[in-house]
């Protein structure tokens, strides 16, 4: 099995382990709000399903796939808000088999291509396994905020080392994002897998680290936690600055989370 083989399977799985807590969530639970702002767990599912099947478009027919791309470029806001408005308009059960649907379909137009494949998308162009990679971190992220909003922990396997890999080869462009200087040491990071796994990228002789458990580390770098409520620790002004800033995802510059603290004042207050 090749390695672009092994990761459309990491995809496959990723997918199935949300689906197996989708397929036995109430109707209602549905309809729970999520962390993001306005979100509910329909409007997260509605997001995997739209863009998994804008990603099978774009490999089978890119110039329908740029079609509806640009004009979502000129409006973002109405793109997102014809969104919401769709998924509310589906029942749970509908909503769960397009998205399955949508998820074979992807899976065949990822196998019908080489994994150095150029895709079109909505930055710049991206290797099928690149591709892929970005797909599994979607749905590992969109999936936490679905766990999150059932009272689930978030998926833990050693499919984080995928999005852990997102997170470590996107330093430069979170910086970038906020125009920000990229610091110029490259960090070693040195990562603990779910099952104990050491996984590592950068100079292993940096001055400048960045330790501790993967699950941190990708939860922090898809925005769905804050640094201070991580066990991540750094060496080097730069690796402590690229924390703050981290940002595995594409779009404008995320807030982020508040601190957990932070976020249990304001609900006595509420």
């Amino acid at each position: 099995m090749s390695e672009y083989d092994a990761l459309r399977d990491d995809l496959s799985a990723e997918q199935q382990a949300l689906a197996d807590v989708l397929v036995t969530a109430p109707a209602d639970s549905w309809r729970l709000p999520t962390h993001a702002e306005g979100w509910l767990v329909r409007d997260q599912v509605f997001h995997l399903w739209h863009y998994d099947d804008l990603a099978a478009l774009s490999i089978t027919d890119e110039d329908a796939f740029i079609a509806i791309r640009d004009p979502a470029f000129a409006d973002p806001v109405a793109y997102e808000r014809g969104h919401l408005q769709q998924a509310a308009e589906m029942g749970p059960a509908q909503l769960y088999d397009s998205w399955v649907a949508g998820r074979a379909r992807l899976r065949q137009a990822l196998a019908s291509v080489d994994a150095r494949t150029r895709i079109a998308w909505f930055g710049p162009p991206m290797s099928a396994r690149s591709f892929a990679t970005a797909r599994l971190m979607e749905t590992w992220a969109h999936g936490t905020d679905v766990r999150e909003a059932l009272g689930l922990p978030p998926s833990a396997s050693p499919r984080l080392r995928h999005v852990a890999h997102i997170g470590v080869i996107t330093r430069g462009w979170s910086f970038q994002l906020r125009e920000l200087a990229v610091p110029p040491i490259e960090p070693r990071v040195e990562l603990a897998g779910p099952d104990g796994q050491r996984w590592a990228w950068g100079p292993e002789d940096s001055p400048e680290s960045v330790t501790g458990p993967a699950l941190d580390f990708v939860l922090l770098v898809t925005q769905r936690v804050h640094r201070d409520d991580t066990a991540l620790v750094t060496t080097g002004e730069g690796a402590s600055h690229w924390l703050d800033v981290a940002q595995a995802f594409a779009g404008v510059p995320g807030p982020g989370r508040p601190p957990k603290a932070e976020s249990n004042r304001r609900s006595e207050h509420v």
